[in-house]
């Protein structure tokens, strides 16, 4: 990912926690049968330190388990994100409209080595983990615990997990900080009206921005 500096977010527990906030990411992998990606639920371990685990599943009929190879995958997740007119920068009317549109961004990418498992204890521990996460606060969450036991295990047989411990992160947080205080108040404004908020905030240097 090309990552002016201005832009480079290298802080691991801030990658962390934009991979934990997002969940969702595209998996990328080279192989003799060339790129293919699938877009899938994932979880974080912060074991190996300091860069930590991917872990999920794929559905076993989808070839890329097969075609993966040896080689080094990738993770993209894509956190919010908006268009940008040059018509909110107020610097438009003093710079001769010497401005363009662009894009502001969150995104953060994962890269290791992966390796597929079928072991049916271990896949129940996964999805059991990653319905919990995303099960929590509801006002009756479903447990996998839910499902009967031979529904489960069939469901079970049609994935395949995956591990990818994580050896490079790299994170970008595009949010205007090459313009001027007050184009960045004008993006941040804009923004907001058109409910965007969390890239509002990013532009402002209000936390993190959040998943869109």
């Amino acid at each position: 990912m090309y990552v002016p500096e201005h832009f480079a977010e290298r802080r691991v527990p801030v990658l962390h926690a934009a991979i934990r906030r997002i969940g969702f990411a595209t998996l990328v992998t080279a192989g003799a049968q060339g790129i293919e990606a699938s877009h899938v639920p994932l979880l974080l371990d912060p074991e190996p330190a300091p860069l930590g685990t991917l872990l999920g599943h794929i559905a076993r009929e989808n070839p890329q388990a097969r075609h993966a190879g040896d080689g080094e995958v990738l993770a993209i997740f894509l956190g919010a994100n908006a268009y940008v007119s040059p018509s909110w920068y107020p610097s438009k009317a003093t710079s001769g409209s010497r401005v363009v549109p662009t894009w502001n961004y969150a995104a953060v990418h994962a890269y290791g080595p992966v390796a597929f498992f079928e072991d049916a204890a271990r896949l129940e521990a996964l999805v059991t983990r990653l319905t919990a996460l995303h099960e929590a606060g509801r006002p009756a969450p479903w447990s996998v615990a839910d499902a009967p036991r031979d529904y489960l295990a069939a469901m079970l047989k049609a994935i395949v997990g995956f591990a990818i411990p994580i050896t490079r992160l790299e994170g970008k947080w595009k949010m205007s900080q090459n313009r001027p205080p007050g184009d960045r108040a004008g993006v941040a404004a804009a923004l907001h009206g058109l409910g965007a908020s969390a890239v509002a905030a990013g532009v402002l240097g209000e936390g993190d921005p959040e998943p869109a």
